[in-house]
C-alpha cells in the first residue's frame, strides 16, 4: 500500500483495517508458509480492489463497517491467490520488484501458500455474504478468471491471436475481479440496483484500461525496469495488445519475431519494442485504453454529486495514468 492513499485519509484508514484483519486471518503453524506470507505482503500494491470497494460503499446510506472490512479484505485475499499461483504457472522470478514466493521458497510452498490465502477468502464470504446473491457472484468471478487464464493459456505462442481474443483474456483474469470489487461495494454499502449496475460497468472499464496500460508499459522501453522487464510476456509467448495491433499493421516486419519468441535475445527485444512503436502498435493500444477510460469517466460523472464522486473520480484517473 505504501504511501499511495495519502492524500485520501479515509480510504487509507479502511486499507490499514482490510490489512489488519487478512494478517489475522493469515496465521498458521508452518514455518515455511507464514515466512512465505510474511514476505508476500512486505512487497506492498496499491490495494486498489478493496479501494474501489470503499470508493463505491460511499454511495450507499446504509453500512455494516465489520461487513465491510470482511468483504474488502475476501476482495484482496482473491486477488493474492491469484497471484501466487500466477507466478507459479509463469515461473516468473519476480513480483512487485522481489523475488517471488515460488522463487524463493519453492514451488510447493508456493501453491501451498496460495491455497491457505483462498481458504482464508472462503471464510471471509462465509462470514460476511452467505445470505446475499453475492456468494454466488463470486464463485462465478472465480470461475471467469480462472476462463480468463486458460483462454490466454490457448493462445500462448499463437501468431494468430486475434485483438478480440486478447481482449476476452484480460476481461476475464482482469476486469473481473475489478468489476466485482466497484459492484460489491455500491451493494454493500447499501445503493439502489441503478447504482450498483453503473458500478459494475465503471469497474469493467477500469479493469480494462488498467490491463491495457500495463500492457503497454511492457513495451515501453524508456519504462522497463526489474519489476516489469521488457517485453517479458512476449518471451512467454503472451501477445498483448500493442503486439497485435503491430503486427496487424506491419505482418511482414512483426511476425517473424513471434516465431519464436522465447528465444528472442535482448537485442532483438529491443528491436521488436521499436517496431512495434514504429509501427503504430503502443499509440493504437494507447487509444484503445484511453477508449476505456473515458469511458469509466463519463459513468462516474453519472453517479450522485459529492464528495466521493469527486474522490473516484480523481483516483480513477490516477490509476488509469500513465507516462509515456
Amino acid at each position: 500500500m505504501s504511501d499511495y492513499w495519502n492524500d485520501y485519509p479515509k480510504i487509507k484508514k479502511n486499507l490499514i483495517q482490510v490489512k489488519h484483519e487478512i494478517a489475522q486471518r493469515l496465521v498458521i503453524n508452518n514455518q515455511s508458509i507464514e515466512e512465505a506470507i510474511t514476505k508476500f505482503s512486505s512487497t506492498g500494491g496499491k490495494m486498489i480492489r478493496p479501494a474501489l470497494f470503499f470508493l463505491f460503499a460511499d454511495f450507499g446510506a446504509e453500512k455494516d463497517p465489520e461487513q465491510l472490512i470482511k468483504v474488502a479484505a475476501s476482495l484482496e485475499l482473491l486477488h493474492s491467490a491469484t497471484l501466487v499461483h500466477d507466478d507459479i504457472i509463469d515461473d516468473s522470478p519476480t513480483r512487485r520488484g522481489s523475488a517471488s514466493i515460488q522463487s524463493r521458497f519453492g514451488k510447493d510452498v508456493a501453491v501451498y501458500t496460495g491455497d491457505f490465502m483462498y481458504t482464508s477468502y472462503f471464510e471471509l464470504l462465509a462470514e460476511s455474504m452467505s445470505q446475499t446473491p453475492f456468494l454466488l457472484k463470486n464463485a462465478q468471478t472465480m470461475k471467469k478468471i480462472l476462463q480468463g487464464e486458460l483462454t490466454q493459456m490457448t493462445c500462448t505462442f499463437n501468431p494468430d491471436q486475434t485483438v478480440g481474443d486478447y481482449l476476452r483474456n484480460i476481461n476475464g483474469k482482469t476486469a473481473e475481479l475489478i468489476r466485482l470489487s466497484c459492484q460489491e461495494g455500491a451493494y454493500f454499502g447499501g445503493a439502489d440496483k441503478q447504482l450498483q449496475a453503473r458500478a459494475k460497468r465503471i469497474g469493467s472499464a477500469i479493469g480494462l484500461a488498467f490491463q491495457i496500460y500495463d500492457d503497454i508499459l511492457n513495451f515501453s522501453l524508456e519504462l522497463g525496469d526489474d519489476q516489469k522487464p521488457l517485453l517479458s510476456d512476449v518471451q512467454q509467448g503472451i501477445f498483448t495488445l500493442p503486439l497485435l495491433i503491430a503486427r496487424d499493421h506491419a505482418p511482414e516486419i512483426i511476425r517473424p519475431y513471434l516465431d519464436a519468441p522465447d528465444t528472442l535475445t535482448r537485442g532483438e527485444l529491443i528491436q521488436l519494442a521499436t517496431h512495434v512503436d514504429q509501427t503504430g502498435g503502443r499509440s493504437g493500444a494507447l487509444a484503445c485504453a484511453e477508449k476505456f477510460t473515458n469511458k469509466a469517466l463519463n459513468e462516474i460523472q453519472q453517479l450522485p454529486t459529492g464528495n466521493s464522486r469527486e474522490v473516484l473520480k480523481t483516483v480513477a484517473t490516477q490509476l488509469l495514468e500513465r507516462n509515456y
